[in-house]
């Protein structure tokens, strides 16, 4: 019989182009001013994905899809010091565009319904709300100064 796993959804409203959102999600240096020092990403399918969070979380994932601007799976490695496991932890960040704002949603599944991953589960799907916070902060700022340099050189 499956192990039963559990998992958690996300939607943030951004206003800025989804393409701005994508390079947070991507681009190691954007990744790294909102999810974690250090980001590593070989941007392409069957790329990688690496993201220390802080001191006592790492991430390490493989790339299963890459569509640009749309949809973004990871595929993560288990951790290291939790129980074996059978489940496969996946993200899916699904992007798009409603009206004038970038939508993304984030599906993480795959997390064990055992209690020793608890504290594991709990501080994903917790930080995960913190840190897409900090993404919508940053794609906006960056929205706002590109329109300025835009109007300035207008």
């Amino acid at each position: 019989m499956a192990e039963r796993t559990r998992g958690y959804a996300h939607r943030i409203d951004v206003r800025a182009p989804v393409e701005m959102v994508w390079r947070g999600l991507v681009e190691p240096q954007l990744l790294s001013l909102w999810y974690g020092p250090g980001a590593r990403v070989s941007p392409k399918s069957g790329g990688s994905y690496y993201v220390r969070a802080d001191r006592d979380l790492e991430r390490e994932a493989h790339i299963d899809v890459f569509e640009p601007a749309r949809r973004l799976r990871l595929i993560y490695m288990p951790p290291r010091d939790l129980p074996a496991s059978d489940a496969v932890m996946i993200d899916d960040f699904i992007l798009d565009t409603e009206q004038d704002l970038a939508v993304l949603r984030l599906l993480g599944s795959g997390f064990p319904m055992d209690e020793s991953w608890d504290p594991y589960y709990q501080r994903l799907r917790g930080g995960w709300a913190q840190a897409l916070a900090r993404l919508k902060v940053l794609a906006e700022k960056q929205a706002k100064d590109q329109a300025k340099d835009q109007a300035k050189s207008a």
